[in-house]
């Protein structure tokens, strides 16, 4: 049996949970600092990392009195993030291990989310394939075990999530994009404009979301009295579009026979309906508390780290361009 204290502070959540045995949630505090961003339409990171410092020893306390459990290991994210926001949550981190005379595990954060499928009601068994969408990646990542991956598909510009914020904008939708364009959807009709999906003519496992942005700007431009339900719910078809028919080749490349969601956008309803009804093989999707950045998924990955003998030293760095693997 093993505890894992993990902390996630890359972007602007601050998240602290803590783990046994890699699945099972004895804690998990997570504070938002959405209210303190959307009036700047957007993550200002001087202010989040302030936020992070206000609070993390807070959450930390809170989540080890929630389970009053014997810690085996802390963990926090290395990177990629924010760098102000990173060395709040690394060096809070490697500041418990040393006090507490504990193994440290600095983790990807990108490993974090694709490490949220342990929490499934069923976990996947390795290999998989993961289809990582967030504000700042969206990637095709061959697992074939347990810390090894291999990026085979990714963005050339906006991740998807970025383009959800930019959208939302236009629209003068609230930020987050994400759950604001989701809701103004509900009502409108996804076929009432013909928006482009790009890089489809290409078996490269590519995305491209910046013309979908400019798409619906021009269609802004050119109606009076445009109608927000419509455009919302023509634009969120259209970049879950591209991701189903992505995954679609990837799978038939890899021969997958499993396929994790992770990331914030794996939080979209539309998105995960059309996952399980047509790609055909087993679809991990984490469950809507582990979408968003938080210290569980953080911890279920150095649990993992912390079984195979991954451990970091105290002298680990943030690194703001991280690579997965």
């Amino acid at each position: 049996m093993s505890v894992i204290l993990g902390i996630e502070t890359s972007c602007d959540e601050t998240g602290v949970a803590v783990i046994r045995d890699g699945r099972i949630v004895l804690a998990n505090e997570v504070a938002s600092q959405i209210d303190v961003h959307k009036e700047f339409g957007g993550v200002v990171p001087e202010i989040a990392s302030r936020q992070h410092t206000k609070i993390i020893s807070q959450l930390v306390e809170k989540a080890l009195r929630d389970c009053s459990a014997e810690i085996d290991a802390i963990a926090a994210t290395r990177g990629p993030g924010l760098m102000g926001s990173l060395l709040v949550g690394l060096c809070f981190g490697k500041a418990l291990a040393y006090a507490w005379a504990k193994p440290f595990i600095g983790v990807h954060h990108i490993e974090g989310h694709i490490y949220s499928s342990m929490f499934c009601e069923r976990a996947p068994d390795f290999p998989f394939l993961a289809l990582v969408v967030s504000g700042g990646h969206t990637q095709l990542v061959q697992c074939p075990a347990p810390h090894r991956y291999e990026i085979i598909g990714t963005t050339r510009d906006d991740a998807v999530g970025e383009s959800f914020d930019k959208v939302a904008r236009l629209l003068g939708l609230p930020y987050p994009g994400g759950p604001s364009i989701q809701k103004a959807a509900e009502g409108g009709d996804p076929g009432a404009y013909r928006f482009p999906r790009a890089m489809l003519d290409t078996e490269r496992l590519e995305f491209r979301y910046s013309g979908l942005k400019t798409a619906v700007l021009y269609a802004l431009r050119e109606e009076k009295a445009p109608n927000i339900a419509n455009l919302a719910a023509s634009f969120q078809a259209a970049a879950v579009d591209v991701l189903l028919i992505k995954t679609k080749q990837a799978i038939q490349m890899l021969g997958a026979e499993r396929v994790v969601l992770a990331g914030g956008v794996a939080a979209n309803r539309l998105l995960r309906q059309r996952l399980t009804a047509e790609l055909g093989i087993d679809v991990f999707l984490p469950p809507f508390a582990y979408c968003v950045d938080n210290g569980a998924m953080i911890a279920a990955a150095a649990d993992s780290r912390f079984r195979h003998g991954l451990l970091d030293p105290l002298s680990a760095t943030p690194d703001p361009s991280l690579t997965l693997g």
